[in-house]
C-alpha cells in the first residue's frame, strides 16, 4: 500500500514538473508577444504625434500668411489714420492672437495704433518704448527681405504677477514702389497656440513654443500623467526668427492588444493554458474530493459533539432522521434508539401523547409557511423525569428547493425556569417588604385614625350604661329607649369605621398570587384612598380624583398597581409638606386617569399623580429611579425603583415632568383590557 502510494506520488511529481515547464514556456511566449505589441503601439503613437506636430506648424504658417494678406488689404483700404484705426480694430476683433497693430512712418514714428479689446494693454506696465529695439530689428529685417519679418520673442510682465511672451511682426508699406512706412503687429505666443491650432489638440496632449535650447516660452493644454512621455518637435521657420513647436503626450501602459493578430494569438495561448489547467484539475479531482469529504465529515462530527443545543431532524411523516449527541444526552437515549421511530417517540410523556400528536400534525400541515417562532414543551428522560424545553423549528429545503422535512433546535430551559422562579420570589419578597415598610411609616397615622373611633365607642358605651341605670330607677322616662338606640347605632358606626381602616391595611400588606385581572381605574383609586386619606388629613392636603368616563378597565396585577399609586401619592403629599400655612390652599394632590396615546393594535390608560410642591432638582432627577437612592432621612430608596419595575412588567412606562406653576407630575401607563380574539390557528402554533 505504501509502495504503491509512493509510485503514484513520484508519477504525479514528474507530470507536475512537465506541466509547470509547459506553462512557463507559454507564459514566456505570451509575455514576448505582449512586449512586442507594446513596442509596436509606442512606435505608432510616436509617428502619429510627429505627423500632428508637422500639420500644426503648417497651419500656423498658413494663418500668419493669411494675416499678412489682411494687413496689406488694411493698408490699401485706409487712406487716413482714422480709417486705418477702424479697420485695425475690426482685424484685432477677428484675430485674438494679435495684441496690437501699429502704423509707423519710415523713421518708425507712431502714426496710429489700435489694441485688442479682449484684454488690457500688454504694454501697460513697461510702455511701448521698452520694446523699440525689437521693433527696429524686425523692421530692418523686413526692409532687407522686402516683406514681413518677425522679431525675437520677449517677455512682458502683466498685472497680478503674471506675464506674457510676445513677438512683433513688421511689414513694409510701399506707395508707388517706394517705402512709405511700416505696419507692426504684436502677437501673443500663448494665443497663437490656442487660437490657431488649439482646436486640433487631442485629449491628454500639451503644446508649447520653445527655444532651441529647450526653454519653454509658451504652452497650451495639460498632458495627463503617465508612465511614458511621447514628444514631437517641429521647427516653425519665420522670416527673422525660428521657433520650436513641441507637441507632448503622456500615456500609461500601451494597449495590450494593438491588432487582431496579437489578440488571436493571446486568446489561443490562454485557451491552451485553460485546457491544461482543466486536465490537471480533473486528475487531481479524485484525491481532492476524498480529502474534502474526510475534512467535512471530521468538521461535522466535531461541530455536532461541541453543540450544547439539541438538534433533531424529522421527515415529512414526522419520523426522526437525525439527532446530535446533545439531544441524546438531554433525553438520556442513544441515537440508534431514536432514529427511524414513528410517533410517539419515547421522550414524549405518556399523559401528553395525544396532545403532542395533534400539535405535530397541525404544525406539519402548515408546511414551509410555518413561522420560525419558538414554543415551549415538556420532554421526558429515560428515568421518567420531566423537563421543560424550548423548540424552534425550520423547514429543511433540498438543492432543488423542495421541502424534505423539519430541523428543530431544542434548548433545555430547566435552569432558566429555576432562575426565573427565584427572581420572581425575590421580587415578591422585596415588594412585601416595601409594603410593610410603608405601613410601618404610617403607624402613627393608623394609631391616630383608630384612636378616634375607639374613643367614640367608649363614650357611647358609658352613656348607654348611664341610660340603663337611669331607666331602672325611673320607669317614667320614655325617651331613654330612643337615646339608648341612638348610642348603640353610633357605637356600631364607629366600630365599622375602625374595621374599614384595619381591613384596608390588611388588604394592602397581605401577599397574594400575582394574577392579571380586569380592574376599573376608579376601583384602583378607591382601594388606596383610605390609606391616602390618613396622611392627607395629617398634612392638611386636599385629595382630588379625576377619572374620565371613556377609560375602560385595565389589565394588571391589582395589588402591585395599588402599591405604585400609594407610593406616588405619599411622595406627592410629602413634597408639599414644606409649604407654610399661607400656602395651605395650594396643598392639593390630584389623582387623574385618562386615555393615553394608542394605536390600532393596543390601547393604553394613563394614571397621573400631581402635586404642587417645590419640584425635583436636576441633580436629584438624574438618580430618581436608582435603587437605594433617597433624599429622606428615614427612606429606604426603593419606592420609585420598585414602582418603575412594576409598571415595566406590565408593558407600560413610568416617568415624571414639572407641573405648572410648580410641583411635579408622575405619570404611568397600563394596557387597557381587551377581549381575547386570537385565532384558533395561532393558538395551535403557539401551544
Amino acid at each position: 500500500m505504501d509502495a504503491s502510494g509512493s509510485r503514484v506520488g513520484r508519477r504525479w511529481s514528474r507530470r507536475w514538473a512537465l506541466w509547470m515547464l509547459l506553462v512557463a514556456l507559454l507564459v514566456g511566449l505570451l509575455s514576448t508577444l505582449v512586449w512586442l505589441a507594446g513596442r509596436y503601439e509606442a512606435s505608432q503613437l510616436q509617428s502619429r504625434l510627429e505627423q500632428d506636430a508637422a500639420q500644426m506648424v503648417t497651419d500656423i504658417r498658413a494663418e500668419l500668411t493669411r494675416n499678412v494678406q489682411s494687413f496689406q488689404a488694411l493698408q490699401a483700404n485706409s487712406p487716413s489714420p482714422e480709417a486705418w484705426r477702424i479697420g485695425a480694430a475690426e482685424l484685432l476683433h477677428e484675430n485674438r492672437e494679435m495684441m496690437r497693430l501699429e502704423w509707423r512712418d519710415v523713421a518708425l514714428g507712431m502714426m496710429s495704433y489700435s489694441e485688442t479689446s479682449y484684454r488690457s494693454s500688454v504694454f501697460e506696465r513697461l510702455g511701448r518704448d521698452s520694446a523699440q529695439s525689437d521693433v527696429g530689428f524686425a523692421c530692418a529685417a523686413a526692409r532687407r527681405f522686402s516683406g514681413p519679418a518677425y522679431s525675437i520673442s520677449y517677455f512682458l510682465p502683466q498685472s497680478g504677477g503674471l506675464g506674457l511672451e510676445v513677438l512683433d511682426m513688421c511689414m513694409p508699406v510701399l506707395a508707388a514702389g517706394r517705402l512709405s512706412g511700416y505696419l507692426v503687429a504684436t502677437y501673443s505666443l500663448p494665443d497663437i497656440l490656442s487660437e490657431l491650432v488649439g482646436r486640433q489638440l487631442g485629449r491628454g496632449q500639451g503644446l508649447a513654443f520653445t527655444e532651441a535650447d529647450g526653454t519653454r516660452l509658451a504652452m497650451y493644454g495639460n498632458p495627463t500623467r503617465g508612465s511614458q512621455a511621447y514628444v514631437a518637435q517641429q521647427l516653425l521657420d519665420l522670416p527673422g526668427n525660428t521657433l520650436v513647436l513641441r507637441l507632448e503626450s503622456r500615456r500609461g501602459t500601451p494597449d495590450l492588444f494593438p491588432n487582431l493578430l496579437t489578440a488571436l494569438v493571446t486568446a489561443m495561448t490562454m485557451a491552451l493554458v485553460a485546457v491544461l489547467a482543466l486536465l490537471g484539475r480533473d486528475m487531481r479531482r479524485r484525491l481532492k474530493v476524498e480529502h474534502d469529504l474526510a475534512d467535512a465529515l471530521a468538521f461535522r462530527k466535531a461541530m455536532e459533539d461541541s453543540l450544547v443545543t439539541g438538534m433533531r431532524a424529522r421527515d415529512l411523516q414526522g419520523r426522526v432522521t437525525y439527532v446530535n449527541p446533545a439531544f441524546c444526552q438531554m433525553v438520556g437515549l442513544e441515537a440508534r434508539e431514536l432514529l427511524g421511530l414513528d410517533t410517539p417517540p419515547p421522550y414524549w410523556p405518556p399523559e401528553q401523547v395525544e396532545e403532542y400528536g395533534q400539535r405535530q400534525a397541525s404544525r406539519l400541515a402548515v408546511g414551509v409557511n410555518l413561522p420560525r417562532e419558538g414554543f415551549e414543551s415538556v420532554f421526558m428522560r429515560r428515568d421518567g423525569s420531566r423537563f421543560p424545553v424550548l423548540i424552534i423549528e425550520a423547514p429543511l429545503i433540498n438543492a432543488v428547493g423542495k421541502q424534505t422535512g423539519w430541523m428543530s433546535a431544542i434548548l433545555d430551559v430547566s435552569e432558566q425556569r429555576r432562575v426565573e422562579e427565584l427572581s420572581r420570589a425575590s421580587q415578591d419578597r422585596l415588594q412585601a417588604t416595601a409594603r410593610l415598610a410603608t405601613v410601618g411609616e404610617m403607624a402613627s397615622l393608623l394609631s391616630h385614625e383608630l384612636n378616634q373611633p375607639l374613643a367614640a365607642i367608649s363614650s357611647y358605651a358609658t352613656g348607654s350604661l348611664n341610660l340603663l341605670q337611669s331607666a331602672a330607677t325611673d320607669a317614667r322616662q320614655p325617651s331613654s329607649n330612643l337615646d339608648l338606640q341612638l348610642a348603640m347605632r353610633r357605637i356600631a358606626e364607629q366600630a365599622e369605621r375602625a374595621g374599614k381602616v384595619i381591613k384596608s391595611v390588611h388588604d394592602f400588606v397581605r401577599r397574594r398570587e400575582q394574577v392579571r385581572e380586569h380592574v376599573a381605574p376608579r376601583a384602583l383609586l378607591d382601594a388606596v384612598m383610605p390609606l391616602v386619606s390618613l396622611q392627607a388629613r395629617k398634612l392638611g392636603v386636599q385629595v382630588l380624583m379625576q377619572v374620565e368616563a371613556s377609560c375602560g378597565p385595565v389589565l394588571c396585577d391589582r395589588t402591585m398597581v395599588e402599591q405604585v399609586l400609594l407610593n406616588l401619592a405619599r411622595n406627592g403629599m410629602q413634597a408639599m409638606q414644606g409649604l407654610d400655612k399661607s400656602g395651605r390652599a395650594g396643598k392639593v394632590l390630584t389623582l387623574r386617569v385618562r386615555p393615553a396615546a394608542s394605536n390600532a393594535y393596543s390601547r393604553w390608560v394613563e394614571f397621573a399623580v400631581i402635586d404642587h410642591g417645590e419640584g425635583i432638582p436636576e441633580k436629584v432627577a438624574q438618580q430618581l429611579f436608582t435603587p437605594f437612592f433617597t433624599t429622606k432621612a428615614e427612606g429606604m430608596g426603593l419606592g420609585l425603583s420598585l414602582c418603575r419595575t412594576v409598571i415595566e412588567q406590565h408593558g407600560g412606562f413610568l416617568g415624571f415632568d414639572a407641573a405648572s406653576p410648580q410641583g411635579t407630575i408622575f405619570t404611568f401607563t397600563l394596557p387597557e383590557a381587551v377581549t381575547s380574539g386570537a385565532s384558533a390557528d395561532a393558538a395551535v402554533l403557539l401551544t
